[in-house]
């Protein structure tokens, strides 16, 4: 809402006016552009008058009659370049839209800049956005993706960080964070774990919440805010988890089907990039090998098949795949039928919007034809993205690593010894090797013998494995007060379900042979356990020294004892140091 708003010249969109919107060019920094990528195509943008959308620091030709929207990060590079803008006078008129709020002393580089190129007439709008965080789902956000290792887990937990290092980190979180309060137009209640670089968060981001409201006139949260009507009355809670109260989630292995994406293919901002090698025949010996092409898929909100199963276990995504693909064979026929009434034939979809509808007939395959066509995009995307990922599994056994883990991570009975695993050359990766490894190294009450230890290690230098990890976690493990008590996981296991049936028969697309089809049982991580403690106002050793604070009131008292008697509606979780899939599925299920 607050994209569109600002692409329209910072006036709320009016409904249903006729005509035209007002063409105009979009100008953005990488920032801006991850920004606005998952949440407007580009048919949205162009439904918006958006032209043309253009990198900043690209060779950009003057159009000297259309007004240009900028969105950029107030750096000293993109000022000096928005100058000489300016100076070349490239643009009818400018929109200048910062992502972070610009400093008094960049703003009056801009202001002289205008003043010398005589343009002061034409820089129509100045805006702070507030925007500096990316939105890739309705309830899940990142920080960033340009410089996400600046606030990666390794950046905050590198032994050899300075304190300056830690003050940029933590401002950059909380930058954030503000802007993201800011465009929701709530003040939350903020809870954290003390002791923690979640507690440095919170203390900063109270400070900038409380100083925003002080200054009344200029408060951010007052009158007209988008979000004034989309929340009740009641203020969320936010709480902030440090990464280190869990360490073993992060890595483990994963089986539901975001999760699983996100973890063994490349994907990013909602993206997912594959290579596909283009025909499956075996090339003779010796024949050069085929080339692989490159595809991109988008898996967007308004992907009904992603939306329903990206949190579903594999083998039921597999199977659903599969169950769509037969009911829209069976539709094949029609499209066929359709196609012939309109007169094209083969695959020249560009000629169907441009018939026009004399006839009822027409009129109806013209509505009907595009929906079956976006069906099969949608099933062709599904079954190249779950076969990649059904690749990743088969030939990592991951599913037996999942399983595997999970009986760790509940303490449960072991089938067989993790030694064996790690021996296993055809169980993995060195990688996944690792993962398993940490995660019982982390589980275990007390730490492995010695000799065991030497044991493993050899075992682990053996499949390839590159030990640093383990030097930190074994560090790590001896830091942390979690130490006297490992985190529960709760103790059920998932359990094996017969073969899959639908998957199983032999006109599949997906030959499941071999992979089990476990089904996971719902029990709450660390993080859930953490926020359900907070919202209901339960009791627990786990959280009950979390510090409280309130931005709105006078002075910043610091107990823990809340305020606020009554359970929470409304919450924001975030992980400093980088939550994950399987979190953030965890926390999805946890509220249905």
């Amino acid at each position: 809402v607050a994209l569109k708003r600002m692409l329209n010249f910072n006036v709320p969109p009016v409904k249903n006016s006729t005509g035209e919107p007002v063409w105009k060019v979009l100008i953005y920094d990488r920032f801006g552009q991850d920004i606005i990528s998952p949440l407007l195509s580009v048919k949205e943008l162009r439904d918006m008058g958006i032209t043309l959308h253009l990198l900043l620091h690209s060779d950009r030709d003057a159009i000297p009659d259309v007004p240009a929207v900028y969105f950029v990060m107030p750096t000293e590079e993109n000022i000096d370049r928005m100058c000489q803008d300016l100076r070349n006078q490239l643009y009818e008129s400018y929109y200048l839209n910062f992502i972070s709020a610009i400093s008094r002393s960049k703003l009056e580089d801009i202001a002289n800049a205008a003043i010398g190129a005589n343009a002061v007439t034409q820089v129509a709008k100045v805006f702070d956005q507030y925007l500096n965080f990316i939105t890739l789902e309705d309830d899940m956000f990142v920080l960033c993706n340009q410089n996400k290792e600046l606030v990666s887990y390794r950046a905050i937990n590198r032994p050899d960080i300075t304190d300056t290092e830690m003050e940029t980190i933590m401002d950059t979180i909380v930058d954030s964070l503000f802007c993201f309060f800011v465009t929701l137009g709530a003040i939350p209640i903020i809870r954290c774990s003390r002791g923690t670089a979640a507690e440095m968060v919170a203390v900063k981001l109270d400070k900038k919440l409380r100083e925003n409201l002080r200054d009344a006139r200029n408060s951010l949260f007052t009158g007209d805010t988008l979000g004034a009507g989309q929340f009740s009355f009641q203020r969320p809670l936010l709480v902030l988890v440090d990464r280190n109260i869990d360490l073993a989630t992060p890595l483990h292995h994963t089986w539901t089907y975001q999760a699983l994406v996100h973890d063994v293919l490349d994907f990013h901002l909602n993206r997912v990039n594959l290579e596909e090698s283009t025909g499956m025949e075996s090339s003779p010996a010796g024949a050069r090998p085929k080339k692989k092409t490159k595809k991109s898929y988008d898996l967007t909100a308004s992907d009904k098949f992603w939306q329903k199963h990206k949190g579903s276990p594999f083998p039921e995504v597999a199977e659903s795949v599969q169950q769509e693909l037969e009911s829209y064979r069976a539709q094949e026929d029609e499209v066929k039928r359709l196609k012939s009434i309109m007169g094209i034939e083969g695959e020249d979809e560009g000629a169907i919007s441009m018939l026009s509808d004399n006839t009822a007939k027409l009129t109806s395959a013209v509505s009907s034809l595009p929906e079956l066509l976006e069906k099969k995009r949608l099933i062709d995307l599904h079954t190249n993205v779950a076969t990649a990922v059904l690749e990743h599994i088969k030939s990592r056994k991951l599913d037996v690593y999942f399983e595997y883990e999970e009986k760790i991570m509940s303490k449960s009975t072991l089938d067989k010894s993790l030694l064996d695993m790690i021996s296993d050359p055809d169980a993995g990766t060195p990688e996944d090797k690792m993962r398993l490894f940490l995660i019982y190294y982390i589980s275990s009450a007390q730490a492995p013998s010695e000799i065991d230890l030497e044991q493993y290690k050899k075992a682990l230098m053996d499949a390839g494995c590159n030990l640093a990890p383990l030097s930190y976690i074994k560090q790590w493990k001896a830091f942390t007060k979690m130490a006297s008590a490992p985190t529960s996981y709760g103790n059920t296991t998932p359990k094996p379900l017969g073969l899959f049936s639908r998957v199983m028969n032999t006109g599949s697309q997906f030959v499941m042979e071999g992979v089990k089809n476990l089904v996971l049982k719902q029990q709450n991580l660390p993080v859930t356990r953490i926020l359900d403690n907070l919202m209901e106002m339960k009791s627990n050793p786990e959280t009950d020294d979390y510090r409280y604070f309130d931005p709105k009131m006078l002075r910043g008292s610091d107990s823990s004892v809340p305020r606020n008697k009554n359970p929470f509606q409304e919450a924001i979780v975030f992980v400093v140091g980088g939550g994950n899939y399987i979190e953030y599925q965890n926390l999805i299920d946890y509220i249905k």
